[in-house]
């Protein structure tokens, strides 16, 4: 199964606008059995998918603190084919509380998604901070992808993200974690954007993303509707950039597999 964190430590980056619709991207056109994994406390990958999390009967917490609780009885369904949601709320802030005695805590959501069967793809959305819970992502997954609005500051989220990646590789020795794509994102034709764009291109000459994310209202109008692009502007721009993102993220995770078996 192929595993996917979107990661950035700063919020408003497109962390979830990419991989609510990316998976979606993955279950309707290539017919990959995906599973979105929320780890955020705000729970927008489930009302970006039309899924009230607030009626969930189990969380993405109830999977972690509970040894007997499986990912399977946790997930919902979507309205999109072969598309599933393991939904979050506020309630997974109170993980690092509840499981600060275990030793194992730094591992529960590896373990949980070892056990899953029938998949071919689990997308995890990250919130946008660092601590237990991405711990756990980093953990559980084997590709990274960052999104960066094209301002400063976002930038410096992305140069944490990958010194955390670097600590997590050697502290874990976690050797399979990678950053897969960095992908500029919510791009406006400004000086700017432009210069930004251009320091991504140098610091990260062979992930940096071919195709820019930039400002589309349907993609928000989508979302304010519980739908993801495809289901509601399909031939629109914002659908446009979205697949031309998948489509390299999908030939970058096969080439890596390729080079893996050739090894």
């Amino acid at each position: 199964m192929r595993r996917i964190a979107f990661m950035n430590e700063k919020g408003g980056t497109c962390k979830t606008t990419l991989a609510v619709n990316i998976g979606a991207w993955l279950a309707r056109e290539k017919s990959r059995r995906t599973v979105i994994v929320d780890l955020d406390s705000q729970g927008h990958c489930g009302k970006s998918l039309g899924v009230d999390v607030r009626q969930a009967k189990r969380t993405v917490l109830d999977l972690l603190v509970d040894p007997a609780v499986t990912a399977e009885s946790v997930i919902v369904p979507t309205a999109i084919p072969n598309l599933w949601l393991l939904p979050s709320n506020k309630s997974i802030a109170d993980l690092p509380l509840l499981v600060a005695n275990r030793p194992d805590r730094e591992r529960l959501l590896q373990k949980k998604i070892d056990e899953l069967q029938g998949f071919d793809c689990a997308i995890f959305d990250s919130p946008p901070s660092t601590g237990l819970v991405t711990t756990n992502i980093f953990l559980a997954t084997r590709e990274v992808v960052v999104p960066v609005a094209l301002t400063y500051l976002a930038m410096d989220g992305c140069a944490e993200v990958l010194a955390t990646v670097e600590r997590v590789r050697q502290q874990y020795g976690k050797a399979d974690l990678a950053v897969t794509l960095v992908v500029p994102t919510l791009y406006r034709r400004t000086a700017l954007a432009d210069e930004i764009l251009a320091k991504l291109g140098s610091y990260f000459p062979d992930t940096l993303c071919k195709t820019a994310l930039g400002y589309n209202v349907k993609i928000d109008e989508a979302q304010s509707h519980g739908r993801t692009i495809w289901e509601y502007a399909p031939e629109s721009r914002g659908a446009e950039m979205i697949e031309a993102i998948a489509r390299e993220l999908l030939k970058r995770g096969e080439k890596a597999s390729h080079l893996a078996a050739v090894g």
